[in-house]
Protein backbone atom coordinates (compact mmCIF):
# COMPACT_ATOMS: atom_id res chain seq x y z
CA UNK A 1 0.00 0.00 0.00
CA UNK A 2 1.41 3.38 -1.00
CA UNK A 3 1.97 5.79 1.84
CA UNK A 4 0.09 9.07 1.85
CA UNK A 5 1.90 12.21 0.72
CA UNK A 6 2.59 14.59 3.60
CA UNK A 7 2.44 18.33 2.94
CA UNK A 8 4.81 20.35 5.11
CA UNK A 9 5.83 23.97 5.31
CA UNK A 10 9.57 24.60 5.63
CA UNK A 11 8.95 25.50 9.30
CA UNK A 12 7.09 22.21 9.84
CA UNK A 13 9.89 20.25 8.17
CA UNK A 14 12.49 21.80 10.49
CA UNK A 15 10.34 21.08 13.53
CA UNK A 16 9.88 17.40 12.61
CA UNK A 17 13.57 16.97 11.77
CA UNK A 18 14.52 18.49 15.15
CA UNK A 19 12.13 16.21 17.03
CA UNK A 20 13.46 13.15 15.19
CA UNK A 21 17.05 14.11 15.97
CA UNK A 22 16.17 14.62 19.66
CA UNK A 23 14.43 11.25 19.86
CA UNK A 24 17.29 9.38 18.17
CA UNK A 25 20.22 10.99 19.96
CA UNK A 26 18.99 12.01 23.41
CA UNK A 27 15.83 10.13 24.29
CA UNK A 28 17.03 6.72 23.04
CA UNK A 29 20.08 7.00 25.30
CA UNK A 30 17.97 8.07 28.27
CA UNK A 31 15.55 5.16 27.86
CA UNK A 32 18.37 2.65 27.38
CA UNK A 33 19.94 3.90 30.60
CA UNK A 34 16.61 3.55 32.45
CA UNK A 35 16.27 -0.04 31.18
CA UNK A 36 19.82 -0.82 32.30
CA UNK A 37 19.15 0.62 35.77
CA UNK A 38 15.89 -1.31 36.06
CA UNK A 39 17.67 -4.55 35.13
CA UNK A 40 20.12 -3.91 37.97
CA UNK A 41 17.19 -4.25 40.40
CA UNK A 42 17.14 -7.97 39.59
CA UNK A 43 13.98 -9.99 38.88
CA UNK A 44 12.16 -8.34 35.95
CA UNK A 45 8.93 -10.32 36.38
CA UNK A 46 7.64 -7.84 38.98
CA UNK A 47 9.80 -4.84 38.11
CA UNK A 48 7.54 -1.86 37.35
CA UNK A 49 10.51 0.40 36.49
CA UNK A 50 11.59 -2.10 33.83
CA UNK A 51 8.05 -2.40 32.41
CA UNK A 52 7.67 1.37 32.32
CA UNK A 53 11.02 1.86 30.56
CA UNK A 54 10.23 -0.87 28.01
CA UNK A 55 6.84 0.72 27.29
CA UNK A 56 8.51 4.09 26.81
CA UNK A 57 11.07 2.47 24.51
CA UNK A 58 8.27 0.95 22.40
CA UNK A 59 6.50 4.33 22.16
CA UNK A 60 9.79 6.04 21.28
CA UNK A 61 10.64 3.59 18.49
CA UNK A 62 7.10 3.85 17.11
CA UNK A 63 7.32 7.66 17.09
CA UNK A 64 10.72 7.53 15.33
CA UNK A 65 9.30 5.24 12.62
CA UNK A 66 6.29 7.51 12.18
CA UNK A 67 8.45 10.64 11.81
CA UNK A 68 10.82 8.89 9.38
CA UNK A 69 7.83 7.80 7.29
CA UNK A 70 6.44 11.35 7.36
CA UNK A 71 9.75 12.76 6.13
CA UNK A 72 10.10 10.07 3.44
CA UNK A 73 6.72 11.05 2.00
CA UNK A 74 7.01 14.78 2.61
CA UNK A 75 6.38 17.39 -0.03
CA UNK A 76 7.66 20.73 1.22
CA UNK A 77 5.62 23.75 0.20
CA UNK A 78 8.01 26.27 -1.32
CA UNK A 79 7.37 29.77 0.05
CA UNK A 80 7.61 31.10 -3.53
CA UNK A 81 4.66 28.87 -4.53
CA UNK A 82 2.37 30.41 -1.92
CA UNK A 83 0.10 33.02 -3.44
CA UNK A 84 -1.30 36.00 -1.62
CA UNK A 85 -4.21 36.06 -4.10
CA UNK A 86 -5.87 32.76 -3.17
CA UNK A 87 -5.82 30.57 -0.07
CA UNK A 88 -3.52 27.57 -0.41
CA UNK A 89 -1.48 25.31 1.86
CA UNK A 90 1.10 27.58 3.49
CA UNK A 91 -1.16 30.65 3.45
CA UNK A 92 -1.77 32.74 6.53
CA UNK A 93 -5.36 33.98 6.47
CA UNK A 94 -7.52 36.27 8.52
CA UNK A 95 -11.18 35.42 8.44
CA UNK A 96 -14.20 36.96 10.08
CA UNK A 97 -16.77 34.69 11.68
CA UNK A 98 -19.94 36.38 10.46
CA UNK A 99 -22.11 34.71 13.14
CA UNK A 100 -20.03 35.94 16.08
CA UNK A 101 -18.44 39.03 14.48
CA UNK A 102 -15.03 37.69 15.44
CA UNK A 103 -11.74 37.89 13.49
CA UNK A 104 -9.59 34.74 13.51
CA UNK A 105 -6.10 34.19 12.07
CA UNK A 106 -5.07 30.78 10.75
CA UNK A 107 -2.14 29.26 8.94
CA UNK A 108 -3.26 26.56 6.52
CA UNK A 109 -0.85 23.62 6.86
CA UNK A 110 -0.69 19.93 6.05
CA UNK A 111 -2.32 17.59 8.56
CA UNK A 112 1.06 16.48 10.00
CA UNK A 113 1.79 19.92 11.44
CA UNK A 114 -1.75 21.07 12.29
CA UNK A 115 -2.09 22.51 15.79
CA UNK A 116 -5.25 24.55 16.36
CA UNK A 117 -3.86 25.89 19.66
CA UNK A 118 -1.11 27.59 17.62
CA UNK A 119 -3.57 28.76 14.95
CA UNK A 120 -2.43 26.11 12.44
CA UNK A 121 -5.30 24.24 10.81
CA UNK A 122 -5.10 21.34 8.41
CA UNK A 123 -5.93 21.68 4.75
CA UNK A 124 -8.06 18.56 5.37
CA UNK A 125 -10.13 20.09 8.20
CA UNK A 126 -13.62 21.37 7.36
CA UNK A 127 -12.56 25.03 7.65
CA UNK A 128 -9.22 24.46 5.90
CA UNK A 129 -10.85 22.59 3.01
CA UNK A 130 -13.54 25.26 2.61
CA UNK A 131 -10.98 28.09 2.54
CA UNK A 132 -8.70 26.54 -0.11
CA UNK A 133 -8.95 28.44 -3.39
CA UNK A 134 -10.87 31.37 -1.91
CA UNK A 135 -9.99 35.07 -2.37
CA UNK A 136 -10.20 38.15 -0.17
CA UNK A 137 -13.83 39.17 0.17
CA UNK A 138 -15.24 35.67 -0.45
CA UNK A 139 -17.94 34.45 1.93
CA UNK A 140 -17.21 30.83 2.84
CA UNK A 141 -19.90 28.52 4.24
CA UNK A 142 -18.53 25.66 6.37
CA UNK A 143 -20.49 22.66 7.62
CA UNK A 144 -19.94 22.44 11.38
CA UNK A 145 -21.67 20.25 14.01
CA UNK A 146 -24.09 23.09 14.89
CA UNK A 147 -25.08 23.77 11.28
CA UNK A 148 -23.36 26.04 8.78
CA UNK A 149 -20.88 28.70 9.84
CA UNK A 150 -20.09 31.59 7.50
CA UNK A 151 -16.69 33.21 7.26
CA UNK A 152 -15.44 36.14 5.22
CA UNK A 153 -11.84 36.07 3.97
CA UNK A 154 -10.25 39.35 5.13
CA UNK A 155 -6.60 38.84 4.14
CA UNK A 156 -4.21 36.28 2.67
CA UNK A 157 -0.45 36.34 3.30
CA UNK A 158 2.56 34.10 2.83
Amino acid sequence: MAEKETLLTSEGLKKIEAELEELKTVRRREVAERIKQALDFGDISENSEYDEAKNEQAWLEERILKLESLLRNATVIDDDDISSDIVSVGSKVEIKDLDYDEVIAYAIVGSAEADPCEGKISNESPVGTALLGKKVGDIVPVQVPDGIAKYEVLSINK
